[in-house]
């Protein structure tokens, strides 16, 4: 991915804003809470820019404002874009038919590159986004304690329902090889589930992983690096809350930028 390549990093900062964490100078203006967000994701996208290729906007956290939320997430993903970013639009969407293709025309209208969506009614449901020009991450394995109820029992033939899912984006992604020799189909695979990860990974050769989990939610860079491709790539690496709203000292937007070095210093020295 030339966004990787050009930061030097596999590193993805998570658009996660949630209202009561914005810093106090913001929430201080009293602005309605797009605009507090707009402004927000603005000075996030600037200082994190150096050392950051790829940015993740958190769908639910704009939508949940409406209109206007929705309107200040199309022009972050824009402003994103036009700062050189490559936009993955976190939805999880999961549909049929022309409902899918609805979901893909909104996702390509606020000028995503990808978008993660849920495969679980099954391969035709994913095939809209890939057709609007979009790529795909779609859920295989997540980081969160309760996907362990879904993802982890076994079949009859005794693979996982995970590595069920694997086997479907392999398949659906050999159709879509890229210049690289990567697909436009990718997987979310949690860092939290790195034990599982070489064995995702021999299922899903030419997939890019994106991983969440890493960071606030415990996954570290021996994690990361286990869910890697034989060359050492093929995974995209999310922090959000240890980014947006890092702690420490000096003013909020030295300290969302320093996290933001930390983070792609962490992951070019794993590659």
């Amino acid at each position: 991915m030339e966004a990787i390549g050009a930061s030097g990093s596999p590193a993805c900062v998570g658009l996660d804003p949630v209202l009561e964490k914005l810093p106090e100078e913001l929430r201080a203006r009293h602005m309605e809470p797009a605009e507090a967000f707009a402004e927000f994701c603005r000075v996030v996208l600037e200082v994190c820019r150096p050392y950051v290729g790829v940015v993740k906007p958190q769908a639910a956290c704009f939508e949940r404002f409406g209109a206007a939320g929705v309107a200040t997430l199309e022009k972050t993903c824009r402003l994103a874009k036009s700062l050189g970013y490559v936009v993955v639009l976190d939805a999880k969407r999961g549909d049929i038919g022309v409902t899918a293709e609805h979901y893909a025309a909104s996702a390509a209208h606020a000028s995503a590159d990808a978008i993660t969506v849920n495969g679980y009614l099954g391969p035709e449901t994913i095939e809209p986004y890939l057709k609007a020009g979009l790529g795909v991450f779609v859920l295989v394995r997540t980081s969160n304690p309760g996907g362990d109820v879904v993802q982890s029992p076994k079949l009859a033939d005794g693979r996982s329902v995970a590595e069920m899912m694997a086997d479907h984006v392999a398949a659906l992604g050999a159709a879509w090889i890229g210049a690289g020799g990567m697909s436009d189909v990718g997987a979310v695979v949690g860092a939290t589930k790195a034990s599982e990860g070489e064995a995702l990974r021999a299922r899903m050769p030419t997939q890019f992983f994106l991983v969440p989990g890493y960071g606030a939610q415990g996954g570290t860079a021996a994690d990361v690096a286990r869910l890697r491709t034989r060359d050492g790539g093929g995974v995209l690496v999310n922090a959000s809350r240890s980014v947006i709203f890092a702690e420490g000292n000096g003013a909020w937007h030295e300290r969302v930028g320093a996290a933001a070095k930390k983070l792609g210093e962490e992951l070019r020295e794993m590659r």
